[in-house]
């Protein structure tokens, strides 16, 4: 393994309150479109228990409205307020189980009991940007020893970009502006608000991240 960078915990960030107005407008997105979702899921069972027979066109929506329900879950928790609340394991497993059925990425959360949702949150941030690495899937492992989080992407094949990576790691570095990339802008604030410093390391195989 190779040591990339360390990203210090007062690096140069927005002003609180436009992350803060940020994070609530992404939960109420995030609320508002779990209603109807959670609907359709009710609407699609409903149908089947009045002898509808199943089809794989019905299977089809019920797998997507469970996968965008899971999404949205996983949103909410990345981009809406990190709050003084903390998040049970069994919500971040059934959120993990749920997002990777059907894809090539599988994630091992082994964080017994509950812990702090501004933490959670950073995680969640971090595995997107792991997942970024992965073009071909791979095992995302999340780990925790005392207040330390370690997050490690296995695959065969891994797209390292280390210009991507920098705006994590060196507040010098601009940190990207597309929508497909908002949470390589989004972690050095979350760690910020944890007083936390963020390490990465890169191989051939994996990459490890800690904070």
């Amino acid at each position: 393994m190779t040591e990339v960078h360390s990203l210090s915990a007062d690096a140069t960030l927005r002003p609180h309150g436009e992350t803060d107005l940020g994070a609530k407008v992404a939960s109420r997105i995030c609320h508002d479109l779990a209603n109807p979702l959670g609907a359709i899921a009710n609407g699609l069972e409903l149908l089947l228990m009045t002898g509808l027979e199943p089809t794989p066109e019905l299977s089809l929506l019920q797998d997507s409205v469970a996968s965008a329900s899971a999404r949205i879950r996983w949103f909410r928790l990345a981009f809406g307020p990190a709050g003084p609340q903390r998040v049970g394991r069994a919500e971040v497993t059934d959120i993990l189980r749920a997002i990777s059925r059907g894809t090539r990425l599988s994630y091992d959360w082994t964080v017994q009991g509950d812990a702090p949702r501004g933490e959670v949150k950073a995680v969640f941030l971090l595995l997107q940007c792991l997942e970024a690495a992965l073009p071909l899937g791979g095992r995302l492992t999340i780990s925790r020893s005392d207040d330390a989080w370690q997050v490690t992407a296995h695959s065969s094949r891994l797209r390292f970009d280390p210009s991507l990576w920098a705006s994590l790691t060196s507040p010098e570095v601009p940190s990207p502006d597309t929508p497909a990339q908002v949470q390589f802008a989004l972690l050095p604030q979350a760690l910020a608000e944890l007083g936390r410093a963020l390490q990465v390391e890169a191989g051939t195989d994996q990459i490890r991240a800690r904070f």
